[in-house]
């Protein structure tokens, strides 16, 4: 598939504010009750926003021990689950395997490889916008800063004191959830910010599964037992 391009803001900081979620929009599920209108307000999407958040590594040969945090987001809303919390993986899996709903986000390998390697959850029915966005007459990924710039015509804060902050915490502060909430909200509405034909084209590339790798033809060995 050829590249989806986007311009090339001149200046963000003359950009609006991207308008994202607010606190009062923002849902942490912790018991049953709220797990279960969780899943069956996310299933009823097809398409959501979807990040992680891991707590980062300073020292020299540190391994993550993430992903802690696990964002979904529709498009008036987002659910942040707690790794820490009971239900909370078991949730977040029924949506991140569901082969009916798209999950929408930027740089999704580390986070496919952290979700299966440490709980278990293989991510299916994935979008990398990261992978399918380029700017026009311009080389390398785009972010998720940059797309919302390039496609929605807004600026996205992103504060590195949030960013590395500590994500295992069982308290979460109001800043790291906003924070958690707009990564995953921002790339739903990047997706939905696209030309209704550009999104008809993902979801159906999305839905295909890859194409199983030929393996090449050996060469027929001569007489003398040489290739």
């Amino acid at each position: 598939m050829q590249p989806i391009r986007i311009p090339l803001p001149a200046d963000n900081a003359t950009l609006p504010t991207f308008a994202g979620l607010t606190p009062a929009h923002i849902v942490m599920p912790a018991d049953a009750t709220a797990l279960a209108s969780a899943i069956g307000e996310l299933r009823a999407c097809p398409c959501v926003g979807f990040d992680t958040e891991s707590r980062p590594t300073f020292r020299v040969g540190e391994v993550s021990t993430g992903p802690h945090l696990i964002q979904l987001a529709t498009p008036t809303q987002a659910y942040l689950f707690q790794v820490i919390v009971p239900g909370c993986v078991e949730a977040a899996r029924t949506i991140l395997q569901a082969p009916d709903v798209l999950k929408i986000g930027f740089g999704l390998k580390a986070d496919r490889s952290r979700l299966r390697g440490r709980l278990g959850i293989e991510l299916a029915n994935c979008l990398d916008l990261g992978t399918v966005l380029r700017y026009q007459d311009r080389k390398g990924q785009v972010g998720l800063r940059g797309a919302v710039a390039g496609v929605l015509g807004a600026r996205i804060h992103k504060s590195r004191r949030v960013a590395t902050s500590n994500w295992a915490s069982a308290e979460l502060s109001e800043a790291q959830q906003v924070y958690a909430a707009n990564d995953a909200y921002a790339a739903l509405q990047v997706f939905l910010g696209l030309p209704v034909e550009r999104q008809h084209l993902l979801l159906q590339l999305a839905s295909t599964p890859p194409q199983p790798r030929r393996a090449k033809p050996r060469q027929p060995l001569h007489v003398d037992g040489s290739r």
